[in-house]
């Protein structure tokens, strides 16, 4: 049986009964968990046995049964981390309310600067990978850009150059109220690229895609500032 993916996607199911009553009451015993189902122990545990496989709960090692008991009846479990991300959680409305409050209380240099950095970590993470590669080996190399082996990222050529195409975005609903965001991508690439990038085509103009064109007979300045994105 294939492992199951470690984290929430769209394409996974809504968390079960058992992973609904551990992040209600926190650790809890099979014996526990069966009784506040109203099933068997014996269908608990099998649920348990497949969940920890899976990675979806994990025994809990700070807490002990209630009574006291040692053993494995006595044997608590939690939701693991990646079980956590099953649950609604509101990241992206929290970074757009971040970003908004920079802008407000501290104006529109201050967010420049903040993109920069962030600019900034992405170089220092990717140069090191890049070093002594041509430009067909680094663009491959960046369909990494936002995941480790992006299945949604991939390589166009043509005469005019060749381009990054990613069709997901996962910062989108942030990109959407703050497109500032996405000067991040254009200057990490055309810094560790060393040419002018453009954005052809935006999610945030209905492509549903972007698409980062590198102009090749463009080189970029190795002293050229971080520059927000020209708005189309």
């Amino acid at each position: 049986m294939a492992r199951r993916k470690l984290r929430a996607a769209p394409g996974d199911p809504p968390p079960s009964a058992l992973l609904e009553m551990l992040k209600r009451s926190g650790p809890l015993t099979v014996r526990a968990l069966a009784a506040e189902l109203g099933i068997t122990y014996e269908a608990v545990r099998q649920q348990v046995a497949e969940l920890l496989k899976s990675g979806w709960v994990a025994r809990d090692a700070k807490s002990q049964a209630p009574d006291g008991q040692r053993g494995p009846a006595s044997r608590r479990y939690r939701l693991s981390e990646a079980a956590e991300h099953l649950f609604p959680k509101h990241y992206d409305a929290l970074s757009a309310e971040v970003l908004q409050h920079v802008l407000d209380s501290f104006g529109g240099e201050a967010l420049v600067q903040i993109l920069k950095k962030m600019t900034d970590a992405r170089v220092r993470r990717f140069a090191p990978l890049l070093k002594s590669m041509g430009v067909k080996e680094k663009l491959k190399a960046l369909c990494s850009l936002y995941e480790d082996k992006d299945a949604y990222m991939e390589v166009e050529w043509r005469a005019d150059g060749p381009a990054l195409i990613e069709r997901n975005c996962p910062f989108l609903n942030v990109a959407q109220q703050h497109p500032a965001l996405c000067s991040v991508s254009v200057n990490t690439l055309e810094r560790l690229l060393g040419h002018k990038v453009v954005r052809e085509q935006r999610f945030q103009a209905g492509h549903g895609r972007c698409v980062f064109r590198v102009r090749l007979d463009e080189p970029r300045p190795a002293d050229q500032a971080f520059t927000l994105e020209p708005p189309r």
